[in-house]
């Protein structure tokens, strides 16, 4: 099997960040943060049990 040349490996790199940027993005604009923020406090105070 062939190796893939450095610069094949650098775009592909480059198209995966802009591709989960934009993921990123799009769970900002809708309102995911908040979402996140709230399950993941409530399950760390679920852990050491004050929730």
């Amino acid at each position: 099997m062939r190796e893939l040349s450095s610069s094949w490996k650098r775009w592909a790199g480059l198209v995966l960040l802009i591709i989960g940027l934009a993921f990123v993005a799009m769970g900002i604009n809708a309102n995911e943060v908040a979402r996140v923020w709230h399950k993941a406090t409530t399950l760390c105070l679920e852990c050491i049990g004050i929730g």
